[in-house]
C-alpha cells in the first residue's frame, strides 16, 4: 500500500474543500435552516407527532441523510470527474498508484467530507429541536456505512460523466426525488397500502428508516434489512468499480 500516494491525493481533495468551504459547508447549514422554517412551522403544525416522535425531530434523520447522499456524490464524483476534464488522469493511471489506493484516497475523502457535513447538520438541528440518539454508535455507523457507499457511487458517475451536465444528471432527476420520496419527511406506514408496499422499492427508504432508527428506535422496516440493502449496494458500486478499472472504461480513452 503506498500510503504516501493516497494521503497526497486525499489532501488535495480536502484542500479543495477548503477553498469551496462557503459552498460545501455553509449552503448545506442554510437549506436545512429553511428546511425547519418551512417544514417545522407549516407542517409541523398540522402534524405535531409521528410514532410519539415530535415532527420536527422526526425529519432530522431524514434531512441528514437527504444531504449526506448528495454531498458524497457530488464531492466523489467531481474529484474523479475533474482529473479527467484536464487530462491529469493519465498522469495519475501511469503513476506507481494501484487502482485500489486511487479509490481509497477519491472516496475516502468524499466520504470524510459528507461525514463532516452530516455532523454539521446534525448540531444545526440540535438549535431547532431537542434531540436524543438512543444508539450513537449505530448512527455513526450509518453514516459512515452511507457515506462511503455513495461516494463510492459518485465515483462512478464521475467516471461515466462526458460532460458537467450529466455529472449532475443522476443527483438531480434521480437521487433527490427518491429521498423526498424515501420518507424523509414521514413515515410510509402513513401511505396507502399500495404506495406503501411501491415505496418499499425505492432503496431510500432503507436508508432512512435505518438511520432514524438509531436516533429513535424506531423505524419503517427492519434496521436489519436497511444494513442488508445497504451492504449490497455497497458492493455492488465496489464490483462496478473493480470492472471500470479492469476495462479502462472511460478513464483510457
Amino acid at each position: 500500500m503506498n500510503r504516501h500516494a493516497v494521503w497526497a491525493i486525499y489532501k488535495v481533495e480536502m484542500a479543495r474543500t477548503l477553498r469551496t468551504l462557503l459552498q460545501s459547508v455553509v449552503s448545506p447549514v442554510i437549506s436545512t435552516s429553511l428546511y425547519f422554517v418551512v417544514f417545522g412551522a407549516a407542517i409541523g403544525s398540522r402534524i405535531t407527532e409521528i410514532d410519539g416522535i415530535s415532527y420536527g425531530a422526526f425529519i432530522v434523520p431524514g434531512l441528514i441523510m437527504l444531504s449526506l447522499l448528495t454531498q458524497s456524490i457530488s464531492n466523489a464524483s467531481f474529484g474523479i470527474y475533474f482529473p479527467k476534464f484536464v487530462g491529469t488522469i493519465f498522469e495519475l493511471l501511469s503513476a506507481p498508484v494501484s487502482y485500489l489506493e486511487i479509490v481509497l484516497a477519491y472516496v475516502g475523502a468524499a466520504a470524510t467530507k459528507s461525514v463532516a457535513i452530516g455532523l454539521i447538520i446534525l448540531a444545526t438541528a440540535s438549535l431547532f429541536v431537542p434531540l436524543h440518539i438512543e444508539h450513537p454508535f449505530w448512527m455513526i455507523g450509518f453514516l459512515i456505512l452511507t457515506a462511503v457507499t455513495f461516494s463510492l457511487f459518485g465515483f462512478i458517475i464521475g467516471v461515466w460523466a462526458g460532460n458537467f451536465e450529466q455529472l449532475q444528471l443522476v443527483p438531480l432527476l434521480i437521487i433527490t426525488p427518491l429521498t423526498f420520496l424515501g420518507g424523509s419527511f414521514y413515515s410510509i406506514d402513513m401511505l396507502p397500502g399500495i404506495w406503501r408496499s411501491i415505496s418499499l422499492f425505492n432503496p431510500v427508504v432503507y436508508l432512512v428508516s435505518g438511520f432514524r432508527w438509531s436516533f429513535f428506535g424506531k423505524s419503517d422496516v427492519s434496521v436489519g434489512v436497511s444494513l442488508g440493502m445497504t451492504v449490497v449496494f455497497l458492493l455492488a458500486c465496489i464490483a462496478v468499480i473493480a470492472w471500470i478499472f479492469k476495462t479502462g472504461y472511460r478513464l483510457r480513452s
